[in-house]
């Protein structure tokens, strides 16, 4: 299994270049987890798999211009949306994967729990500090984190001090390296960076469901087929599960 940055994965789009394995995009917040399914698929004797993960509206953007992925996992339905009203899916291949739900951390893994809700002082809890979140006009887990915090009437009182970076992985980082004491993030992504805390979950009709869609992208060959198979079979579903995701009963 190789994991290449966006970038790097887009190289493959060049003319002439050949493309060997399967190449999958994949929201941020499945870094890890997926990485285990892979290299379950490929001991199996799966065909080797390359995952480029980031954002998922920056995976959907490129996938529109020609980036020659043949599966696409996205944190956010609309964003798979896109890429379907490009015409750009396999038809009846499209699925949701997985569910999350979304959480406050601190850079203190000690730090005590509260209450996430109306009355919830989060500008206090930052003191001086910023909010740490991914882009919330764009990346799907600072959208779901922009619209828990309006929700709760707390957005107006947080948004001028919000650090917003490219992916919910980036925004983790921002909190687990001290440079922003408070982060909104997924709680899987919790569970994989252990210098943070989570301090709160965000009730869950503070936002839309949070769904990760899978599907086939126009071209895809029998292998990504046959991987994303495998990605709805138990084997897969226990080790999402193990790390924390909501997987379909």
């Amino acid at each position: 299994m190789h994991v290449k940055p966006l970038l790097a994965a887009l190289v493959l789009a060049l003319p002439g270049a050949a493309r060997a394995d399967i190449l999958t995009f994949a929201a941020a917040s499945l870094g890890g987890p997926l990485d285990r399914v892979v290299a379950a698929w490929e001991a199996q004797g799966g065909e080797d798999v390359t995952v480029s993960y980031a954002g998922s509206s920056a995976l959907a953007r490129q996938i529109a211009v020609g980036a020659p992925a043949e599966l696409f996992i996205s944190a956010s339905p609309d964003w798979m949306d896109a890429v379907a009203d490009e015409g750009l899916l396999v038809d009846r291949s499209r699925r949701d994967l997985l569910g999350n739900t979304l959480v406050l951390i601190a850079a203190d893994a000690q730090a005590a729990p509260v209450e996430i809700g109306p009355g919830l002082d989060l500008g206090a809890m930052l003191g001086s500090g910023r909010l740490a979140m991914a882009l919330v006009d764009a990346v799907p887990a600072g959208q779901y984190g922009r619209a828990a915090l309006e929700y709760l009437e707390l957005w107006d009182d947080v948004a001028p001090r919000v650090a917003q970076a490219e992916n919910v992985r980036a925004a983790l980082a921002l909190v687990a390296s001290g440079a922003a004491p408070l982060g909104i993030v997924y709680a899987t992504d919790a569970a994989e960076e252990p210098r943070v805390g989570v301090i709160g979950a965000f009730p869950q009709d503070s936002h839309a469901p949070i769904r990760y869609p899978a599907a086939l992208i126009d071209g895809a060959g029998a292998g990504a087929a046959d991987f994303l198979d495998f990605l709805s079979g138990p084997e897969a579903m226990a080790i999402f599960a193990e790390a924390g995701f909501e997987v379909p009963r």
